[in-house]
């Protein structure tokens, strides 16, 4: 069975519901030292972003991000 998204995947339509989404995601990592990598990788991600006020660019930051976290899910499912 595929980690994939987490419930709740489709209704992130915000920058903060998107933080809060992926940082859940994070604690379903197997490794401590993996979810802090990623929790890491996350807070970088929204800083460089932090600007961005385009709301098409906004939505296309969330899918990115969706199916990154999506990728990173399934990858670490099929190792263990």
């Amino acid at each position: 069975m595929p980690m994939g998204p987490l419930p709740g995947a489709e209704l992130v339509q915000t920058p903060l519901q998107l933080y809060r989404y992926l940082l859940r995601c994070c604690r379903r990592l197997p490794a401590r030292n993996i979810q802090e990598h990623y929790k890491h990788a996350i807070r970088q991600s929204f800083r460089v972003h932090a600007d961005e006020d385009n709301p098409e660019r906004i939505q296309q930051i969330i899918r990115r991000a969706i199916e990154d976290a999506d990728w990173v899910m399934n990858k670490y499912q099929k190792q263990n």
